[in-house]
């Protein structure tokens, strides 16, 4: 079933969202100020072109161990993502979620938005994981 949500999400949407994170990820990669952002906007691009079976965790749960990410310098790159971006990212999935959610045929993927606005908000120290 999870396969044919989210080839049914590639098609109404989900690839177009993801060429432009990875689109994203290439342009923060090439200024020297966004490049500690590019890896979190190319995981965000993974995330979602294939978002159902797959969810959000803190990296630390699944290392076991504090890493860069993890610690206050992630909590300060989240800040400055959320300040400069993340806020207005995290509020258009949320507002494509709640008209998503309207339609009872279209729940699922209202909810596959709820959790890429979770991650927009704040991508940096966490990991997709398989749910």
């Amino acid at each position: 079933m999870t396969v044919v949500l989210n080839l049914l999400w590639l098609v109404f949407g989900g690839l177009v969202a993801g060429v432009a994170w990875f689109f994203s990820a290439i342009l923060l990669a090439l200024t020297v100020v966004g490049l500690p952002w590019a890896a979190a906007a190319a995981r965000i691009g993974l995330f979602t072109l294939w978002p159902f079976g797959r969810r959000v965790v803190d990296r630390s749960l699944v290392s076991g161990r504090q890493d860069l990410g993890t610690g206050p310098i992630g909590f300060l790159l989240n800040v400055i993502w959320f300040l400069l971006g993340g806020w207005y990212l995290a509020l258009a999935h949320l507002v494509a979620g709640v008209v998503l959610m309207l339609l009872i045929v279209t729940i699922p993927f209202g909810l596959q938005h709820f959790k890429l606005a979770r991650i927009a908000l704040a991508p940096v120290g966490v990991t997709i994981v398989d749910a």
